[in-house]
């Protein structure tokens, strides 16, 4: 009875698994609900190198994830932009980082002549190896922190290095709340009096083109680390 008892166990955990939703895809009740792959988990079809035509080399599919290698002489890296532009949105995607590894998902960005990287517009959520890179000596550094401006250790809890992590940001007409493997890690409002103490104290302080634009692109960074991305869906609200 033992071993019948097992194997029918074992013949339900294989059809669960089975059913289990694979990685870029939606289920029918994402589609009624409003969300949209914004990578096709094949190609980098409708992301470019920032201010470029096309992605860069050193950003390529593999096994199913938008990855960035280190890039050689022959492979251009360079930040990874939507090609479109998102405003009020619900966006949700899985990343996994290298050993020491740093980057980060910026939203808001401006794509425009005037700005020579994404960061000078774009907010960012932190990608990190929380154990090993030189960021996980501040707090507000660490994974799914919203970067230089609100963030802990005590929420900041990335799974090891080599497995993924889901990753959430609410950004709805202003107001930012962000997710790491389901804990919340920031809420804040731009342009509140909390937002206003916040960024005094941050790098962005008296950066021009810093959060102003609501509408914008969303970015994948090369901080010069490997990283994989997956999963990337949004809704907008």
């Amino acid at each position: 009875m033992k071993t019948i008892a097992l194997s029918i166990c074992t013949g339900l955990f294989l059809v669960a698994s089975a059913a289990a939703q694979q990685p870029n895809t939606l289920t029918k009740k994402e589609k009624k609900e409003g969300w949209v792959l914004i990578f096709d988990g094949k190609t980098t079809n409708g992301w470019h190198t920032y201010r470029k035509d096309k992605a860069g080399a050193a950003w390529a599919v593999n096994d199913g994830a938008l990855v960035f290698n280190t890039p050689s002489d022959k492979a251009e890296g360079g930040d990874l932009v939507t090609d479109k532009e998102y405003e009020n949105y619900d966006l949700t995607l899985e990343w996994k980082i290298s050993e020491g590894g740093n980057s980060g998902i910026i939203f808001g960005v401006k794509e425009d002549p005037k700005y020579g990287a994404t960061y000078q517009t774009g907010i960012e959520m932190q990608v990190l190896d929380n154990i090993k890179a030189e960021d996980r000596h501040y707090p507000n550094h660490l994974a799914g922190t919203l970067y230089d401006l609100i963030g802990s250790a005590a929420v900041s809890k990335p799974k090891p290095v080599g497995e993924w992590n889901q990753a959430r940001i609410l950004y709805n007409h202003g107001d930012i709340t962000l997710w790491l493997n389901g804990v919340q890690t920031a809420h804040v409002k731009v342009g509140s009096p909390e937002w206003q103490t916040i960024l005094a104290k941050s790098k962005f302080h008296d950066w021009d083109g810093f959060a102003k634009y609501p509408k914008g692109k969303i970015a994948l960074q090369d901080h010069g680390h490997e990283v994989a991305y997956r999963n990337i869906k949004i809704k907008q609200l």
